[in-house]
């Protein structure tokens, strides 16, 4: 997979987790931002090794929220 493939992917992935805690916790998109950017989901989906980027946002979304409701880290 080219490099220009990963980015939207992963661009993608954000985006819509972005619109998942907004909807799930009404968090205003600054504050899901800071979620997601401080991560170890996020940092698992840039991580080109194991390719969660490849996965579907729903799926990593599920990943994040266990991680931002337990405040544990995969």
């Amino acid at each position: 997979m080219i490099q220009q493939q990963t980015d939207y992917l992963i661009a993608h992935i954000v985006d819509k987790m972005t619109q998942y805690l907004m909807a799930d916790f009404n968090l205003d998109a600054i504050s899901a931002l800071d979620v997601i950017y401080n991560s170890k989901v996020y940092d698992l989906v840039q991580d080109k090794e194991n390719e969660l980027y490849i996965q579907s946002p729903s799926y990593t979304y599920e990943l994040l929220k266990k991680e931002y409701l337990t405040a544990t880290y995969l």
